[in-house]
């Protein structure tokens, strides 16, 4: 499919079609992805619960690898689609050229750092005594895999800016299916315990993005990335940035978040650790569904918003949010009724299944939230509302969370851990409601 051909798919075609046939593979892609970040914590969690523990606080370091490739990825493709909708392909390729330099050299500077500071990184974080040296081998290896993971999160997402989702599920269901394979060999077979985990998932990480890198060399791709695209103005680095900078925000804070939670937690115990630990991966699994479809729903409203068909872009945002929350709500219902069952799969620890049983049904309770908030969020960053996604994307786990968990379990103990990011959902939803009112009155002016 030529550029014409692609454009007019996007601006033409049946948007429920055209969403659903975008976020399919995005979603098959995220649940990939959380299947074989929960296969980590499953397998690791049969070593004990210190080595449970140490998954969840080393999910700090890849969140905050995470951030880059996100701010970068997702800022190069809200302007790649746009600049697709006004048919600027070269402009195009130039955004994405650079970004994906940007990551690789901001990857290897955290593989620096992360290798000189790695135990007192560690002990920041939250890792108790027991748990440092489980965390440490861990970590030694996902730090070695920060440029190759920053880097893919760039190629992930220039597919997805042109609709090309199907080639990114391609490499990311390899690279995940290959980590659940590899992961009770390193662990079981060769007698690696945690540091097996960390390099099944660095083998993983970078068979994924030669797999994404290899469609755009052999040209599968609409966009042409190569060393002389990539820009020499720090102007244009810096548009990137900014345009990504509600995934900066968004990520950022979610690394804040998880370092806050693991310490919190950790006045509790290991185990408290352990259960919030396995709570965060399954509930990021299920909310990656949500951001799947919204990454389905965000190059078709930016090349609609792009080409001025404004009627398509609320057509799309409405349909998405509907589509997602009734899949959230189908979701909330089973992990709601079998909250105890599915954290018994990962730790067969009484303390453990009661601390995360209880956090995983006061989260189900707003899971169905999460269709609105991360729609707006989409809605406001593909159409280069910077500021106003910016905000949004500040909620969930920043203006509302870290004070929530810094104040509660100060009130409550430990049951103030478990509801917190619960009452973040509900309150970052409220605020969402009036940037939505608000950007179709804009819209409505405009068109």
């Amino acid at each position: 499919m030529n550029e014409k051909q692609q454009f007019e798919k996007m601006t033409t075609k049946n948007i429920e079609k055209l969403i659903l046939s975008l976020s399919l593979p995005t979603v098959l892609s995220m649940l990939v992805t959380g299947v074989y970040n929960l296969a980590d914590t499953f397998f690791v969690s049969k070593l004990g619960t210190s080595a449970s523990a140490a998954v969840g606080i080393v999910f700090s370091v890849m969140t905050i690898i995470q951030t880059v490739g996100f701010t970068l990825g997702m800022g190069c493709a809200s302007l790649a689609s746009r600049k697709f909708g006004e048919q600027d392909n070269d402009a195009a390729n130039k955004f994405v050229s650079t970004a994906l330099a940007a990551a690789f050299v901001l990857g290897t500077l955290m593989t620096i750092f992360g290798q000189v500071f790695l135990d007192r990184l560690m002990k920041f974080i939250g890792a108790t005594d027991t748990i440092l040296p489980y965390a440490h081998d861990y970590a030694k290896y996902i730090f070695y895999g920060a440029p190759i993971m920053a880097s893919s999160f760039v190629l992930n997402n220039a597919l997805r800016s042109e609709g090309r989702a199907a080639f990114s599920m391609v490499a990311l269901m390899s690279g995940g299916l290959l980590n659940i394979i590899l992961d009770p060999i390193f662990i079981f077979t060769f007698n690696m315990g945690t540091k097996g985990a960390a390099i099944a998932t660095l083998i993983s990480q970078c068979v994924s993005f030669i797999l994404l890198l290899q469609f755009f060399l052999r040209k599968k791709s609409i966009l042409k990335i190569s060393p002389k695209r990539i820009s020499k103005k720090p102007s244009d680095l810096l548009l990137i940035i900014m345009t990504g900078l509600p995934s900066l925000f968004r990520q950022g804070l979610a690394t804040v978040a998880t370092i806050l939670l693991n310490r919190n937690a950790s006045v509790f115990g290991d185990a408290a650790v352990a259960g919030m630990s396995i709570v965060t991966r399954i509930l990021m699994m299920v909310a990656g569904i949500m951001v799947g479809i919204g990454q389905g729903f965000s190059p078709v409203c930016g090349y609609n918003y792009g080409a001025k068909k404004f009627d398509r872009v609320k057509q799309s945002y409405w349909f998405t949010v509907k589509a997602g929350g009734i899949i959230m709500v189908v979701f909330a219902v089973f992990i709601g009724a079998f909250a105890p069952e599915i954290i018994r799969l990962f730790r067969d620890d009484p303390d453990v299944i009661a601390v995360g049983s209880r956090a995983l049904r006061y989260q189900s309770l707003t899971l169905p939230l999460h269709s609105l908030v991360i729609g707006t969020n989409m809605l406001m960053q593909s159409t280069g509302k910077i500021k106003q996604a910016t905000f949004l994307s500040c909620n969930r786990q920043g203006i509302f969370f870290i004070p929530l968990i810094l104040i509660l379990p100060k009130i409550f103990a430990l049951t103030g851990v478990e509801v917190a990011q619960a009452f973040s959902d509900f309150f970052s939803f409220l605020v969402a409601i009036p940037f939505v009112i608000w950007f179709f009155k804009q819209l409505s002016k405009e068109g």
